[in-house]
């Protein structure tokens, strides 16, 4: 009986190595020669964040300028017929996804920073945002600055901005919470004075409900990257290329003029 049991648990223990060898191998095959053989990219996006990524209740569908510059993208690299496959990812939970080989690249209003950089590929910036605030309209708080002791400020994590706001206004309360659309809720309840991110999140707020704005500016700068697995040069490139060529061809400026053209105060030249 014994032996029967240490059987058991090494076959336990094998079958546990084989399925950790195998997600390896997924994650570390070339993700440009794999979405070739499939003619799809599988992408990380956001669910939660107008504008952005979005997901339409009515339609069921996802929306926003990373999902159309994700489509776009696509097709530049594989061709009219090249499909972009949308997998919902929170800030939390984008980057073990990619890292477990579930997704190939993650265009999610992520910020390209140093230490992501050392575990990530990131392409250039498609998209120059900075951080801010957003608070009910009438508030005592025009920026950043007016931030004082017992201010609960709501951020979301796996976010930059948590980290940025701690250092920027060490005197307030911050408040994590999983995803946007929680923060906002949470903003609108009381449960706290702002709601801190990069601004373009904060302007699909605003967007939502006007009775919120968007104040004191940028305080910090948030290039947005498409983030691949480390290693994958060549589909990192191949992005490069594609975007390079939609800001030529005029596309890239007729999607951000989609998304953000009616907002007050919005200039393009701040975010290319």
């Amino acid at each position: 009986m014994k032996k029967l049991h240490h059987l058991i648990a090494l076959i336990g223990l094998l079958s546990v190595l084989l399925i950790a060898g195998c997600g390896k191998s997924i994650a570390s095959q070339d993700v440009l020669q794999h979405a070739k053989q499939t003619n799809t990219i599988v992408w990380g996006v956001k669910a939660d964040t107008r504008l952005f990524g979005l997901m339409n209740t009515k339609s069921g569908n996802i929306e926003g300028f990373d999902i159309d510059m994700a489509k776009a993208i696509t097709k530049q690299i594989l061709g009219p017929k090249g499909k972009a496959e949308l997998v919902q990812v929170t800030s939390d939970t984008r980057v073990p996804m990619i890292k477990g080989g579930n997704i190939d690249a993650i265009i999610a209003t992520m910020t390209i920073t140093p230490d992501r950089e050392k575990v990530l590929n990131f392409t250039q910036s498609y998209f120059a945002a900075g951080q801010s605030l957003l608070v009910k309209k009438g508030s005592p708080i025009h920026s950043v600055k007016d931030l004082k002791k017992g201010d609960k400020v709501i951020g979301v994590q796996g976010s930059t901005s948590v980290d940025n706001i701690q250092k920027a206004a060490p005197q307030a309360t911050v408040l994590q919470l999983s995803d946007y659309a929680q923060a906002f809720t949470a903003l609108k309840s009381g449960q706290g004075v702002a709601v801190t991110t990069d601004n373009g999140i904060l302007y699909g707020m605003s967007k939502q409900d006007p009775n919120y704005v968007v104040v004191g500016g940028a305080f910090t700068k948030e290039p947005y990257g498409i983030a691949l697995n480390k290693g994958q040069t060549n589909m990192t490139n191949a992005m490069n290329k594609a975007i390079n060529t939609l800001r030529k061809n005029g596309t890239y400026e007729k999607l951000i003029n989609k998304w953000f053209g009616d907002i007050p105060g919005f200039d393009i030249k701040e975010v290319e």
